[in-house]
């Protein structure tokens, strides 16, 4: 190949460095992409950290009213039995 042939006629420089120059601007748009949805997930992260702290709060609240409507609920069956052995017993005197 001739020198005219492996230079750009234009600006001079070789076809070889020209075509590692376009393949390394494709490489950075690529990288730049990848960057922006990295830049996302971080972003994404904190939201979801943050909902999920939000969540554990309001499991811990949620079991805590559970626990006392559960034990509220056992003193209302151990009344209701209370109260129909009374029943039963009166009805025997």
């Amino acid at each position: 190949m001739s020198p005219e042939e492996k230079v750009c006629k234009y600006c001079g420089v070789s076809y070889l460095i020209l075509h590692e120059f376009k393949a390394m601007e494709e490489k950075v748009k690529a990288m730049e992409k990848e960057m922006k949805f990295y830049q996302g997930s971080i972003e994404r992260e904190k939201r979801l950290q943050e909902k999920l702290q939000s969540l554990s709060q309001d499991f811990e609240r949620y079991k805590i009213d559970n626990e006392s409507k559960t034990e509220r609920l056992e003193y209302v069956i151990l009344f209701y039995h209370l109260f129909s052995l009374e029943e039963k017993y009166r009805k025997w005197i």
